[in-house]
């Protein structure tokens, strides 16, 4: 079936007033955002320069219980792995 998209979308009585979409549109006190940043509180770092702070990281070498998978390159726990290819293990995550 040919769609002609050149034709008008809504037909006349579709069409709404803009008094009747700011009707529609719900009050600024209760939105669905408020109440998720409630549960998420955000931290304020007061506009601190924060270019000289060092991170101390530690970084563990791939244990000999672990493989990492060729297909997402995540480091995996030997009990994950599903098959070996001629590039190397996969997980079981991407075999599925």
């Amino acid at each position: 079936m040919a769609t002609d998209y050149d034709a008008p979308r809504k037909s006349e009585e579709e069409t709404d007033s803009i008094e009747a979409l700011k009707e529609r549109v719900p009050a600024k006190g209760g939105s669905a955002i408020d109440s998720e940043d409630a549960d998420n509180p955000s931290f304020d770092l007061g506009g601190s320069d924060l270019s000289d702070v060092e991170l101390d990281v530690v970084v563990l070498p791939q244990q000999d219980d672990e493989f990492t998978c060729v297909s997402c390159f995540l480091v995996r726990h030997r009990s994950q792995i599903d098959h070996e290819t001629d590039l190397g293990p996969i997980c079981r995550e991407c075999a599925a």
